[in-house]
């Protein structure tokens, strides 16, 4: 199955992936080039530069940082689907982690990225679902919520990263401490303005610094690990 997997599974993943991950940039201009064509509407140049440096400067560093941070949940076939489908960390991490605590397999590994790949496509499926529902409805139905519903909403993606939090937390314990104060001490310091001399550093800096240093702990601890059982 090893074999299967590395020589015909991966191979055609690689392929599908690139093919949908293309297609989903060239339709994702589709509004642009209307808006050209039909309505004439073109925007200077100096303002399209403008505003990739606006944007690159607040969210480029996550261009790298979110696949390297993500892989090792969702493997190859999820990084794709995730990259494509958009809503990583409040759906497809949480849905791919889940399922795999279901199954009872570990993140990193062939089975973790197969069920970790499965989690996934069922929350696409359930998402696109419920978000066409939505678009038809509009506000409607929100509006048919008591307060208290709509007002708990707004803790539904740090009730999603404390369950992660605990389910991961509680396989490295360690790590896990090292890094909450890491990331305390770090985001207690942007708060405070001693990064202001870094460009946009209050998007970027707390997710660069935590993912880049909690690998760094990752690997002397693993070979500590190495060291300790020769």
């Amino acid at each position: 199955m090893k074999d299967y997997y590395n020589d015909t599974f991966l191979p055609k993943v690689n392929k599908i992936g690139k093919i949908t991950g293309y297609l989903g940039v060239a339709l994702s201009f589709v509004p642009a080039i209307v808006l050209i064509v039909v309505y004439g509407i073109l925007p200077k140049g100096a303002a399209l530069l403008a505003a990739f440096i606006a944007g690159a400067s607040a969210f480029g560093v996550l261009w790298f940082v979110e696949p390297i941070s993500y892989y090792p949940v969702v493997g190859t076939a999820g990084t794709y689907m995730a990259f494509l489908s958009g809503n990583i960390s409040n759906m497809r991490i949480p849905a791919a982690s889940m399922a795999q605590v279901s199954a009872g397999v570990d993140a990193g590994t062939e089975k973790g990225s197969i069920v970790a790949t499965i989690g996934m496509a069922v929350s696409i499926i359930i998402n696109v679902s419920v978000l066409t529902i939505g678009a038809i409805l509009g506000t409607s139905v929100l509006a048919m919520l008591p307060a208290t519903v709509t007002t708990a909403l707004g803790y539904l993606l740090p009730a999603l990263f404390g369950a992660l939090l605990v389910q991961f937390g509680m396989k490295m314990v360690k790590h896990s401490l090292i890094m909450i104060l890491f990331a305390f001490v770090l985001y207690m310091g942007i708060g405070m303005g001693f990064f202001l001399w870094l460009p946009g550093s209050s998007n970027w800096l707390g997710t660069l610094g935590c993912v880049f240093v909690s690998i760094l702990i990752g690997l002397l601890t693993y070979k500590n690990a190495e060291k300790k059982e020769a």
